[in-house]
């Protein structure tokens, strides 16, 4: 049996590579500070995009994006202003988006689901 840390990166790998076929480039990955982490960190032209990715074997009981807390939500945001004050990028044009996963660790073809602009603060 897996591990959740290992369900958890290959969601998150799924997720990269998904991003990356529509043209994103992944800047950073698991980016922490203090208590929030910030899953991936994208770029678009013009646009910093900083995503949260749920999962779920299925999706019986709900969807992964549904689990998102207004306290993760804030954690994110947190995170979000660290990663931009560390690297002199304050004032940044920034989105906050989630990518849901859905499949059993390790398939290949996992359901995914991209939430542009999924919340603001």
């Amino acid at each position: 049996m897996k591990s959740t840390v290992d369900k958890g990166k290959w969601a998150e790998d799924q997720a990269c590579a998904f991003l990356e076929s529509e043209g994103y480039i992944v800047l950073d990955r698991n980016y922490r500070f203090m208590k929030a982490e910030v899953d991936i960190v994208a770029f678009i032209p013009d646009e910093i995009v900083f995503i949260e990715v749920r999962s779920l074997n299925n999706a019986l009981f709900g969807r992964p994006e549904e689990t998102i807390t207004e306290k993760k939500k804030r954690l994110l945001y947190e995170g979000a202003e660290a990663w931009l004050y560390e690297r002199k990028m304050e004032g940044a044009r920034i989105r906050f988006d989630v990518i849901s996963v859905i499949g059993e660790h390790g398939i290949d073809n996992p359901e995914i689901s991209h939430f542009r602009n999924a919340f603001w603060l």
